[in-house]
């Protein structure tokens, strides 16, 4: 297949030839659209504002090497401040925003804390926003995002723009992680990473130079910056942008905006699967026929998600030889292994206790549902490590590799890898082994092929058994009056230092499910099937209370704290 177009050397030069092609950005969605209708941005006329809103950066002083901070929701405004900073040789930084009003005070708090951790000379903040997040002593100057752009006043013209000389150890991204098992880190990426990675994608998804991508996922998650803004933006191949909340709002929108606009690649994590299942069920007139590359990343995939969307998107024209799923982490920009394009979903189904108890993924031949979930683990395969990377699989604890089909720490090394942490050398130096890089997942490889299991540090010894969180959490969220997506699972220090297991679901109560104590009851015997050993407890919680990252991820170390100091909104 033809390549989007040849390869320069920096972003910027990417960035440039681009921008001649005839192609460009179109925002959906109520959030994103000034009139109330879609707006078709070309590259070309985002590249001269770009270049006049780089222009003003270096007006105010900012000289390449320097990062700039950037707080708003996704619109043409940041995405062209993002790709304005980029042009002047600045690394952007695209801060998470608060999943829920309620926790503004934490969100402050850690936009400071990264802002200042991060050394932004500079923070760009949306309107919206500008009341919620004011400067105090020790910050950085804020500006208004528009006061960069073209028609603010003093913003000097795009041909002002000094561009700097190529480096390719300059950051283009400083990536703060979500902070899903710890506190948030600044990943770095500077303009050799990003192009590899970039270039990776492109020959492992097949990437063709009539891509129509469409993504309503966040600027400041690493699929969405990176897969969805600067493959697009240095490609120049053609993107539907929309924001998170018009999806998370009215799901039944992103299969509307591929049918619309003839959408041939997509992106998201599990629980959007989910919900665009659900919005199918209910949608009539859709043609997804165009779509060949259906994502599925950012958190386990689950094969029966999977299954269920395709066979409601097989109604409409997909073939479920677009499913996609795919390993990704933002220590490697975004993409660590992928499937062959035009696959679908290949599982591998394994014992689940000889999984457990012994570390190795033994093929098991299942007859129905019920033998299914109580003696078999169904992993999806997540194909091979993209170009410039290779991966291995080690045992943790002595770093020596293991043979296929035998579960260890997964390590990458390669083009794609960052060069650690921002002013963190104790966490750079805990993630790399020589040259590899410490995923911290457990993995497997079979015929060469990733297969994921879990994360090291959730896995929860119960009798002798390495049981994964995830498992108690999908066999526990279909039960009735539990909310699917919203269920957590840990361990905790038991009798004589044994570990055992906790519950927590958030609950909505339906005229099936019985009262809270029969819910209780249902998520008591689930977990006794799963595990083999009874729950120590089981709390239900009032809906939107379980901890979340900024990506939606759930946060099990922060629940687990929530539960030992008794502060669980608990459902009465």
């Amino acid at each position: 297949m033809p390549s989007l177009q040849e390869s320069p050397a920096s972003t910027i030069a990417r960035l440039e030839a681009a921008a001649d092609r005839n192609t460009g950005v179109r925002f959906v969605g109520k959030s994103v659209m000034p009139d109330g209708e879609p707006v078709f941005v070309g590259w070309a006329q985002m590249h001269d504002e770009a270049r006049a809103a780089g222009a003003a950066l270096q007006a105010k002083g900012l000289v390449p090497g320097d990062h700039v901070a950037v707080l708003g929701p996704t619109s043409r405004e940041l995405m062209t401040v993002v790709r304005a900073c980029w042009m002047a040789g600045i690394a952007s930084m695209v801060l998470p925003l608060p999943m829920r009003m309620g926790s503004l005070e934490s969100f402050i708090e850690s936009t400071r804390s990264r802002i200042r951790h991060g050394d932004a000379k500079l923070v760009l903040i949306d309107d919206q926003l500008a009341d919620f997040y004011t400067a105090i002593p020790g910050d950085p100057p804020i500006e208004p995002i528009t006061s960069v752009l073209p028609g603010a006043p003093n913003v000097p013209l795009g041909d002002a723009l000094e561009v700097p000389p190529h480096d390719p150890e300059r950051l283009v991204v400083l990536q703060y992680t979500s902070g899903s098992t710890s506190e948030p880190k600044g990943v770095m990426i500077p303009d050799r990473v990003l192009s590899a990675n970039v270039d990776a994608i492109e020959v492992a998804a097949r990437m063709g130079p009539d891509e129509t991508m469409v993504s309503w996922l966040p600027l400041y998650h690493d699929m969405g910056l990176i897969g969805f803004c600067a493959l697009p933006m240095t490609k120049g191949c053609d993107l539907v942008q929309a924001a998170p909340q018009d999806f998370l709002g009215r799901p039944g929108s992103w299969m509307q905006w591929i049918s619309d606009y003839g959408g041939t690649a997509t992106a998201g994590p599990n629980f959007s699967w989910v919900l665009a299942t659900r919005a199918l069920q209910r949608m009539t007139d859709l043609d997804l026929s165009s779509l060949t590359l259906a994502l599925s990343g950012a958190e386990p995939v689950d094969p029966r998600a999977v299954d269920a969307f395709v066979a409601e998107a097989e109604r409409f024209g997909f073939d479920a030889g677009g499913v996609f799923p795919a390993f990704g982490m933002a220590e490697v920009a975004i993409a660590g292994t992928f499937p062959e394009r035009g696959r679908g979903l290949v599982v591998d189904t394994v014992d689940r206790q000889v999984l457990e108890m012994q570390r190795v993924a033994k093929p098991i031949d299942i007859t129905g549902p019920d033998e299914l979930n109580l003696r078999a683990r169904r992993l999806a395969r997540l194909g091979r490590a993209v170009p410039g990377l290779e991966m291995q699989v080690v045992d943790p604890d002595t770093h020596e590799p293991v043979p296929e089909r035998h579960v260890g720490e997964l390590l990458l090394r390669g083009t794609s890898v960052t060069p650690g942490y921002y002013k963190r050398p104790d966490a750079t130096s805990a993630l790399f082994d020589g040259e590899w890089l410490c995923t911290g997942d457990l993995a497997y490889l079979v015929d060469g092929e990733l297969v994921m299991c879990g994360r090291i540090k959730d896995v929860i010894i119960v009798g002798g058994r390495n049981v994964f969180p995830e498992d108690i959490e999908r066999a526990v969220g279909p039960l009735d009056g539990v909310r699917a997506g919203n269920v957590i699972a840990f361990g905790v220090d038991g009798y004589k230092g044994k570990e055992s297991v906790v519950v927590v679901a958030e609950v909505r109560p339906t005229d099936t499910s019985g009262d809270l104590d029969e819910i209780r009851s249902a998520i008591h015997e689930r977990t006794l099937d799963i595990c083999g050993l009874p729950p120590r407890d089981v709390m239900l919680v009032d809906p939107a209370t379980l901890p979340k990252t900024s990506s939606g991820k759930l946060q099990r170390s922060k629940c687990r704290e929530e539960y030992l100091a008794e502060e669980l909104a608990l459902a009465d």
